[in-house]
C-alpha cells in the first residue's frame, strides 16, 4: 500500500486550536471491532466502557519547553527545537531556517552561549553549549513545543493542558495527546473498578510531525524514540495476557513500546531502556495489545496507518468520515476514539 491511501478530506476548522473549556469534557467515538461498528459518546464515559480485569497503559513522558529562541551573531532571532541530549552534553535540535544556521555559528540564549558543532542527516543540528543546562534552562527560557498545526503561539494554559495529569519524566517535544483527556477523576473511577493501571515511559520526538515521504510504506524509516518499561510493569502486563484479561493503551506511543519490548522468542516483555524505530502498518502482528484510546491523526501519517492496522483500514475509513461528518474535533487537542 501507499501512503496516499491513507489520505481524507479533513476542513481546517475542525483542527482543535485549543483544548475544551474543562478537562475530560471531549467526544468519544467508540469503535467496536468485533462487529465492525461504532458509536458517539463522551470521554467520561471512558471507566464504565473498560471491561472488569483490564489493565490500563499510559504514558508517562513529561513535555519539555523544548521550543526556545537566540539571538546569532548577526543580530537576528533564531527558533530552535531541541530534541534530545547526547552522552558528550550537546543537544540534537532542529533551527529555523536551517541552510543559513551552519556549524561554527555561535549564539545566546540570554546568559547561556552556544554553537553549532554538527549537522545530521535527518536536517538537525548537534549543538554545544559553553556550560552545560539542566531542565531549569527549559522552564525558564522555554516555549511549549505546540505542533504546526496550531496556528498561535502558545500561552500559559498550554503548560497545564499539553501535558497529561499523570507527567513524571521529562524528554518529550510533543505530548502523548490520548492521556490528555483523562482528570484525577476519570482514574479514581478506573482504580474504584478494579482495573490495574500502570505507566510505561516513551519520549516523543520531533519525528512523530514529519510527513512520510517515501510513496510506498515498506520505503518509510521511523524517527528513533527511547522508552522505559520497568519490571513490576513488564510482571503486570504479561500477567494480564496469561489470565486473558485485556491489555489497553492509552495512545499511540504506549502500543509502540510495548509492542517494541515484547520478544517474540521467549513470548515476554523486555523490562529497562529501549530505543525503537518500530513502523506499525498492515501485516504487523499485536502481541500485547488489546484495546486503544486515541485522537483523531492527521491523513497520511505514521500513526494513521497504525490505528488503520490494528482496526482495518475499512472500519478506520468509515469511522473517520463520521467523525468528520459529525464535525469531531481533530488532532492534539481534539476529540478521543476508543478501539476495542
Amino acid at each position: 500500500m501507499t501512503i496516499k491511501d491513507y489520505s481524507f478530506d479533513l476542513p481546517l476548522d475542525l483542527i482543535a486550536q485549543r483544548p475544551s473549556e474543562v478537562r475530560g469534557e471531549d467526544r468519544l467515538l467508540v469503535v467496536d471491532r468485533a462487529n465492525d461498528t461504532f458509536f458517539d459518546d463522551r470521554i467520561s464515559s471512558f471507566p464504565d466502557l473498560l471491561e472488569e480485569g483490564s489493565i490500563l497503559v499510559l504514558n508517562n513522558s513529561k513535555v519539555r519547553k523544548a521550543r526556545l529562541y537566540a539571538e546569532s551573531e548577526s543580530g537576528g532571532i533564531v527558533e530552535f527545537l531541541f530534541l534530545s541530549e547526547n552522552p558528550d552534553r550537546t543537544w540534537n535540535a532542529f533551527v529555523t531556517k536551517s541552510k543559513r544556521q551552519r556549524v561554527g555559528k555561535r549564539y545566546r540564549f540570554q546568559e547561556h552561549e552556544a554553537t553549532i558543532v554538527a549537522e545530521q542527516s535527518d536536517g538537525s543540528k548537534v549543538v554545544a553549549f559553553a556550560s552545560p543546562i539542566d531542565e531549569a534552562f527549559f522552564s525558564r527560557l522555554g516555549h511549549v513545543p505546540l505542533p504546526p498545526y496550531i496556528k498561535r503561539t502558545d500561552d500559559p494554559d498550554d503548560e497545564t493542558r499539553y501535558q497529561t495529569i499523570y507527567a513524571q519524566t521529562e524528554g518529550s517535544v510533543a505530548a502523548p495527546t490520548a492521556g490528555l483527556h483523562f482528570t484525577e477523576d476519570h482514574l479514581k473511577r478506573i482504580n474504584e473498578r478494579g482495573i490495574e493501571i500502570a505507566s510505561v515511559t516513551l519520549h516523543v520526538g520531533a519525528g512523530t510531525f514529519l510527513p512520510v515521504r517515501a510513496e510506498r510504506l515498506e520505503d518509510h524509516h521511523m524517527h528513533t524514540e527511547s522508552y522505559e518499561i520497568n519490571e513490576a510493569v513488564a510482571c503486570k502486563v504479561m500477567r494480564a495476557k496469561r489470565e486473558g484479561r485485556k491489555v489497553v493503551a492509552v495512545g499511540t506511543t504506549s502500543v509502540r513500546t510495548l509492542e517494541s519490548a515484547y520478544d517474540e522468542q521467549s513470548g515476554m516483555i523486555r523490562s529497562g531502556f529501549g530505543k525503537t524505530d518500530l513502523f506499525i502498518r498492515p501485516g504487523f502482528h499485536f502481541h500485547v495489545v488489546d484495546q486503544l484510546l486515541t485522537n483523531f491523526h492527521t491523513p497520511e501519517s505514521t500513526l494513521l496507518v497504525l490505528v488503520s492496522t490494528f482496526a482495518s483500514k475499512g472500519l478506520m475509513d468509515e469511522a473517520y468520515r463520521h467523525a468528520v461528518s459529525e464535525r469531531y474535533r481533530f488532532f492534539s487537542y481534539g476529540d478521543a476514539m476508543f478501539i476495542r
